[in-house]
Parts: structure tokens; sequence; C-alpha cells
């Protein structure tokens, strides 16, 4: 067995990796980049080798530099983790030759299955079933023109050497044609340095399915079942579980006999995945095939009570599996939820800053895969997420119910997250029904999602526990003898009606009127001493939840689930004067189109003195390896453009300004 290896990432993934390492007794070297110098995967190697600056191309993607530290640490292997360099052949090959054992698959199967083409082809040589599309990569829109007419719209442009969903495009008709194949192939191009695209069908009702597979070196393949992924924003998996509700113990026995003997056809030895596309028929057809750890690889580990990465380990250091294919048996449920750092209000836009506040859920069942603590960076030079947030339960439904009340309990501030987006998931009827496609976050909350005005009791769990809060406040200061328990809230967002609220602390907990209901709260409330991401943990008429609370003044915005409420708590003798006080006034600002995140300013679609409509796409900012594209609020006359193509910016930085200019 290997006594050091080295782990060629960073964030939760490098940090996931060394805590198997280190209950298999392996010394572990970080390598780091100057945006990375204290993070905790740096913190919690035995060894960290310094490999050059934060942008990913000036450190993690140096195969060179990271092959030489393994060297000079005297690691006798590297893991990759996912993204990076996991599935670049050539560092594969260099890491063999320099004497190095690669943890993962050989450099014939990274090559041939990397490539969708290559790979499509041998899949359809090994009996696995496909799409239909075009037998290899093309560049001329004629001819793509002819091609999707011959499969039938809709079909998918898609990046030959892509991946985590950049460089593909969903085409519906022959006017899009042109647009897509230009946009897929030089965001492939600016993604992996390759910019060959092909066609393939586009499947209706489509569900994402994969099947996980181990190989060893002596021959033995076997899978471990499915894990569900359909839930996903822009091609980016966003909810995933294991197993599915949704396909037959017959159909999961085919798919993993293909997976299986694609995997035999490549002679894949590691831990891979087994891609498909499901229709509403349950027919299937093989999308890819990942030769990598998966990032929602947690969800099968959980259900089939194994660690991947000790398999990848083993397998590398020459063992064989000592599983077979009748020991693979599911145990319950598990999903995960991918935490980013993002503002899902503005178009899902990745958020950068320091965690003011982190503090990650515990409990039964629940399993946090993080790379980050309270205190550190958000950069813009990285993929924005922060954790996988794993839930584990006998049931699906307890699973879900156990990670929406986990979601609840997570404490971020600094940065804005999609936390509350995936609640409001959660709580989808149709989610729960398990009635999802790949197409459900775009029917459902389209391009941006804002947390939900709560109504009926839910809004009353929120206004008692804002008054709850206040009133403690007030209790604190019975010695001047200035508490008070009457109240009057005002809660603009649901009605400018002022309400009548009291407080009163019994035992066991606390009664509070709200207008004519009485709901009781019982539970404590975590107060850290920057009052930043407070939380109650407790119970709202004995409903079980967790909210929390952003205290100002006396206002209380309040989160719980997918809602959010601002609370105005006044004095009860105020009540006759809220009359004059106007609400908070909103911003201006849509005049000018700002950079919403730090980023590379790529593309500028117009020039001074254009006129533009609203909504109009004006420019592209590149940032967390992704394209923004930025639209106008307004109709208007471009008056300035104040960046160049090329320009590093920042959050806010005005781009263009506009003089409005009144519909005709």
């Amino acid at each position: 067995m290997f006594k050091k290896i080295l782990i060629a990432n960073r964030g939760e993934i490098a940090c996931r990796i060394m805590a198997t390492a280190q209950k298999m007794n392996i010394k572990t070297v970080a390598v780091y980049s100057d945006a990375d110098a204290v993070a905790p995967h740096v913190q919690m190697a035995d060894e960290a080798v310094h490999i050059g600056a934060p942008p990913s191309a000036e450190s993690y993607l140096l195969g060179d530099v990271i092959i030489q530290a393994a060297l000079d640490c005297r690691a006798e292997a590297i893991h990759p983790g996912y993204g990076f360099l996991s599935e670049n052949a050539g560092f594969v090959e260099a890491v063999k030759k320099a004497g190095l054992q690669f943890i993962g698959p050989d450099v014939r199967a990274i090559s041939v299955m990397g490539d969708k083409i290559e790979s499509k082809a041998l899949a359809a040589a090994a009996g696995v079933s496909c799409v239909p599309g075009t037998d290899g990569a093309i560049s001329d829109v004629d001819e793509a023109m002819k091609a999707a007419a011959d499969i039938g719209y809709p079909v998918m442009v898609k990046a030959s050497a892509g991946g985590g969903g950049k460089g593909m495009r969903v085409v519906h008709s022959e006017a899009e044609i042109a647009d897509a194949m230009r946009s897929a192939m030089t965001e492939a191009a600016n993604a992996f340095g390759d910019d060959r695209v092909f066609i393939e069908k586009f499947v209706v009702s489509p569900r994402h399915i994969e099947i996980q597979v181990l190989g060893d070196s002596h021959g033995n393949v076997i899978y471990l079942g499915e894990r569900e992924c359909s839930v996903q924003r822009r091609h980016q998996k966003v909810i995933e579980e294991a197993p599915s509700s949704f396909i037959s113990d017959d159909i999961r026995r085919a798919m993993g006999e293909q997976a299986v003997e694609l995997a035999r056809a490549v002679d894949y030895v590691s831990a891979g995945t087994v891609e498909f596309i499901v229709g509403a028929d349950q027919d299937f057809y093989f999308l890819e095939m990942n030769t990598r750890l998966q990032v929602e690889h947690p969800v099968t580990e959980q259900v089939y009570g194994l660690d991947l990465v000790e398999q990848m380990i083993n397998i590398a250091a020459g063992k064989a599996l000592t599983l077979k294919q009748s020991d693979i048996k599911a145990n319950g449920w598990s999903i995960e939820a991918r935490l980013y750092a993002e503002d899902s209000a503005r178009g899902f836009l990745p958020s950068t800053g320091q965690l003011r506040r982190y503090s990650e859920p515990r409990g039964k069942g629940i399993r946090t895969d993080s790379g980050v603590v309270e205190g550190g960076m958000i950069s813009m030079f990285y993929d924005p997420m922060i954790a996988k947030l794993i839930a584990s339960a006998p049931t699906r439904a307890e699973a879900i119910d156990s990670l929406r009340l986990a979601l609840d309990h997570y404490q971020i501030a600094g940065v804005a997250t999609n936390r509350q987006f995936l609640s409001a998931i959660l709580d989808d009827a149709d989610f729960r029904a398990g009635h999802i496609t790949t197409g459900f976050i775009a029917e459902k909350y389209g391009d941006a999602f804002a947390p939900f005005i709560p109504t009926g009791n839910r809004a009353h769990y929120l206004m008692a526990l804002a008054t709850a809060f206040h009133g403690r406040a007030q209790a604190r200061l019975q010695d001047s003898g200035v508490a008070e328990t009457e109240f009057v809230l005002l809660c603009r967002e649901i009605d400018e009606t002022p309400i009548m609220a009291s407080w009163r602390h019994e035992a066991g907990g606390e009664r509070i009127t709200i207008g004519d209901e009485t709901v009781y709260v019982t539970g404590t409330l975590d107060q850290p001493l920057q009052r930043t991401g407070i939380l109650f943990d407790g119970t709202v008429n004995e409903n079980p939840m967790a909210i929390q609370i952003t205290p100002e003044n006396h206002h209380y915005r309040l989160y719980s689930g997918a809602d959010s409420l601002m609370v105005e708590i006044y004095p009860a003798r105020a009540a006759n004067l809220l009359q004059y006080m106007p609400p908070p006034q909103q911003g201006a600002g849509q005049d000018k189109v700002c950079a919403p995140m730090p980023g590379l300013l790529t593309r500028l679609m117009v020039a001074e003195g254009d006129i533009i409509e609203a909504g109009q796409n004006v420019a592209v900012i590149e940032a967390m390896k992704m394209e923004n594209t930025l639209s106008a609020q307004i109709r208007g006359t471009v008056q300035e453009i104040s960046a160049k193509i090329g320009d590093n910016l920042n959050v806010d930085d005005v781009i263009i300004s506009l003089k409005p200019e009144d519909e005709e």
C-alpha cells in the first residue's frame, strides 16, 4: 500500500480524499495556489506545496509542477479528485513516466471516454444503447443544419471534449443552429482548448441517470446501482439521489450490465461513471463515461455502505476487488444538495467574498463534504460550490425531510447562496412525488429564484418568532424598567395593515399572540457575537423548525425553508404613528449595466450610440469558469461604454451607461 499520496486538487474534494487517506494511515501532500495558502485542505494535509498564482491555468492545471511536487515530497501516487487534471490523458501519461501511480484509470480509457465521438462509437460496438446523432465532429453550419434535420428537432449541440455542462446548447429549430454552434464552440475552446462539436437527438422529458462502476486490474468489474441526477440547472447537477425512484429493477439491471460491458470494452480500472439519458418510457441511451470520481459519489457511498476513494486507492495499489455483484445491495435512500455561492435572485450569478458566518448542520444521517471554514474566502478563481449536504434515511420521503431541515440549520453569511432555492426544490410537490426531468428547474423557476413570501400559518410562525426574539431582548431590559411585551407588527411584503402582537414567557416556552392567533414557541437561539446568521432551533406550534434571523434595530429578516419575510416591530403605543412611516425607498440604477460579480469582460455586443431594448443582451462576463450574459433593464441609447474587452472587473463596476428612452 502507498505510504504517501499527493492530491492534485483543492477544496472539498481534496479534503474528502485526505479524510480517507488518513483513515488508511497514508500520508498526504496538498498543493495550493496563492489564493489557497491558508485553505482547509492545506491545513489538513501532512505536507503542502505552493504551485503558483490563483488562476487555475497558473497553478492547478500545471501538471509538470504538480508532478515535480510529488517527486520532491517522495509521494508514490497522485489522486486527481475531479475537475482540473482528473481526465487529462497527457497528465496521466506524464505521471506514469515520472514513476508515479495515477489513482484513476489508464491513458487509453481516459482518452477514449473523454472524446464523446469516440466513446459513442465504442459504446455502440459494445452493445450499449446510444442516442441517434452525427458520426463525428462538425464545424460547418450548413452541415449541422442537414444533420439536425435528419435526426429531427430538438437536437443538442455538444462539445466533443466537454464536461460539466460546458459547450452544450439545446436547439429547437433551424433558426437557432448558427448561434448555438458559435456559442458552444467558443465555450468549448475556452474551457477545453478543443472547439469540436457534434449533434445528437435531444430526448424529450429526459432524466439523467448514471451507473457507478468499479473495475480492478485483475479483470473484475461491478456496478453499484444508480444515481438520479435529473435536477439540473444549465446542465449542472443541483440535487442527486440514490437510488432512482423512477426506473424499474429490470431497467436498473439492464443499465448496470451495459455499463459493465462498456467498462470491459475499454479495460477500465478504477472508479468510473456511465451516464445515461432515460426517456419517459424508460428507454435509455448512453451519454458519456466520466473517468473519475463524481461530485455526487457520497449518495452511492451512503446507500451501499462503502468508501469509493478507498476503493480507488486499493485498486491503484494493485489490489483485487473484494466485492462481487451479488454483494451489492441498496440500503435506504440518500439525497445530496450542492450548496453554491451564487445569487439566485440575480440569475444565479456567482457570489464572492468572506464567509463571515459558517456553521454546518449536524444530526443523524447528515453528512457535509466541504472545504471551507468561517473567515475563509470564496474566490472568483474557482468553482463556486461551497459544500455538498447529504441526508440519508430509510425512505426517500424521510431523506427529503431530513435534508430540508438540515438546510435550514446551515448558517452562512458573507456571500449569497442557493440554500433557499434548494429548499424550494425539496418542498415542491412534483419533486417529492418523483416527477422530475432535466428540465425541472427551467420549467419551475426559469432563470432566477427569489425566496417566497409566506402566507397563512407560515407567515404567522415567522411573525411569532420575530416577536419572541424581540420580546427576549426587551426582557433583558427589565432591570431598567423599560421592558415591553405588547407590540405592533408591520409586514409590508404581505400587507400595509399593522398587526397587534404580544409576548409572554411561560413554563416550557413562549406564548405569542398575533392578531387573534396564538402561537407557542420552544427552542434555543444561537446568537454569534457578530449577530450574523442567528439561528432559532426548536418548535413552533409543535412543528420542528430551524429559522434564521438577521436583525437590524427593530427590523427582522427571517428565513425558513424557501420563505423570507421582513417583520418590523414597534411598541404598541406607536400603532397610530405607522401611517407616517413610509416604506424604504427602492434603489435606482437601471440606466447602467454593471458587473454583477468579479470577472473578465469577454464580449461587448453594443456600441456607443446604439438604441437597445429592455432585456437585450449587451455583454458577457466570464467568472468561475462560466460565461454570464448581461442584459439591459430598460430601453435606451448607449451613452457610454466604460470598460473594454479583456478588463478584469470588480462587483458593480459600470460597463455601459444608458440614456433612457420612452417606448414608442
